[in-house]
């Protein structure tokens, strides 16, 4: 299988790699990927952003199978039941295709506007082990083993601790294709990083640990010529948060949508439920047991076909807020101290502004909200010998990254905060008056 992508160029799946997707790609759980943005409400702000998580799941599987050439010739060191065998490289290839299975629509804000939501990597493993599911079906007619292998590969608790990893963690293949893939759709080059070098650094090596040698070995760095690919991963992570994931526009749009299923959620607990409400999120408003048919049938689609209903609903605030997001009339934002212990000027801002919208005839919890953007730009806990990277320097003992490099020893478990205050654009001069303290 030959395919044209606009961020990896040819992407060739051969072998027992064509075999893994050929039988995957056409499942309607993959399918589905193709109606579910890769980054939500950005395209509100990038026009570009219009990827699909279908295109994401391809990249993702490519980079698998670069990782696993460049292991290939690297893995005699380690002992032979951890070495990549034609099973493993199947079971790892379709983890990294089908990690994101469960997103819902909107990325990962669905997660947060559902009541009691089940994490999407939930989701993805309920596909995989429900024999209903053609995703199912597609992996245990390649190996009746595999939907559970391939779950334990995403859930992170296969005995083979390094491949895991490579699937979901500090360094993994979905990572090195989003950033490259969101950078490029959105027109920026904050995400930009070297993958053929970052690809090309990577060897094993073992940790000084007692325990299973599945628990001792890793991937680590080899040398100090493979810092800066590895130092321009982290840091194209760090500018895409700040300049694109945690952009103004697309954290007010997000505080719109919460604000939207909070109305619909009173609407439909009240009885007068909208039109166009989907059964799924029906159920989890009145805590009946979510359904992975009625899931499956949730995308992005769906939901911007309800919200153009909802805009024009009998309840007025209902179709006021959804009016808003879909002509794109955004709240406005005020970024917040972000020391530490500026939680409390936080809440005296959300008062003021409240008062403010509530003296216009408008209900402070649905058009007053504080936004709060955190990230951990390299996480490399003391307390786990195993957390984060390793580097292999010549004649050295084995050492950790933020040890060795300067711009993410600064970074390291440091927690990136930003604060905002949104609120609607007809109020703006009176609340930025009413916070100056605050601001000060």
């Amino acid at each position: 299988m030959i395919l044209r992508d606009p961020v990896h160029g040819l992407v060739e799946f051969e072998g027992d790699a064509e075999r893994v997707v050929s039988a995957l790609i056409d499942t309607r759980e993959v399918q589905r990927l193709r109606r579910v943005r890769q980054l939500g409400l950005t395209s509100l702000v990038f026009p570009g952003a219009e990827h699909s998580r279908f295109a994401h799941a391809l990249g993702t599987a490519h980079v698998m199978s670069r990782l696993q050439a460049r292991l290939r010739g690297q893995q005699s060191v380690l002992p032979s039941e951890l070495r990549l065998d034609d099973e493993m490289e199947r079971d790892a290839l379709a983890a990294a295709m089908l990690h994101d299975l469960g997103h819902g629509p909107f990325s990962h804000l669905f997660e947060e506007v559902l009541p009691h939501a089940r994490p999407h990597e939930e989701w993805t493993v309920a596909m995989l082990l429900d024999d209903a599911t053609e995703v199912h079906r597609a992996l245990a007619r390649l190996d009746g083993g595999m939907p559970e292998r391939v779950a334990s590969l995403i859930r992170g608790d296969h005995p083979v601790k390094w491949l895991a990893s490579a699937v979901s963690g500090v360094l993994d293949v979905d990572r090195c294709d989003y950033l490259l893939r969101d950078s490029h759709a959105t027109g920026v080059e904050y995400g930009i990083f070297d993958l053929d070098w970052l690809l090309r650094a990577l060897v094993f090596a073992e940790l000084p640990l007692d325990g299973p040698a599945g628990d001792r070995w890793v991937l680590a760095i080899e040398g100090r010529k493979g810092l800066p690919p590895i130092e321009g991963f982290f840091l194209a992570r760090h500018f895409m948060y700040g300049q694109v994931y945690h952009h103004k526009a697309t954290r007010a749009a997000e505080c719109s949508v919460r604000s939207i299923f909070r109305r619909v959620a009173e609407l439909v607990r009240d009885g007068r439920a909208p039109e166009a409400v989907p059964d799924a999120l029906r159920a989890a408003v009145l805590g009946d047991p979510l359904s992975l048919e009625d899931y499956l049938e949730l995308d992005d689609a769906m939901l911007q076909h309800a919200l153009g209903r909802w805009s024009r609903d009998r309840d007025p605030l209902l179709a006021d807020l959804a009016g808003r997001l879909r002509s794109r009339v955004l709240p406005k934002t005020v970024p917040l101290p972000d020391e530490p212990g500026s939680e409390q000027g936080w809440s005296r801002a959300v008062e003021r502004a409240g008062a403010i919208v509530r003296a216009r005839g408008m209900r402070p919890d649905l058009f007053v909200s504080l936004d709060v953007a955190t990230d951990v730009p390299y996480e490399e806990p003391p307390e786990d010998p195993r957390a984060g990277l390793h580097v292999m320097l010549r004649h050295q003992p084995l050492r950790r990254l933020g040890d060795i490099s300067f711009p993410l020893q600064r970074l390291r478990n440091q927690a990136i905060v930003r604060a905002r205050l949104c609120f609607p654009a007809e109020v703006r001069d009176e609340v930025r008056r009413a916070i100056e303290e605050v601001l000060a």
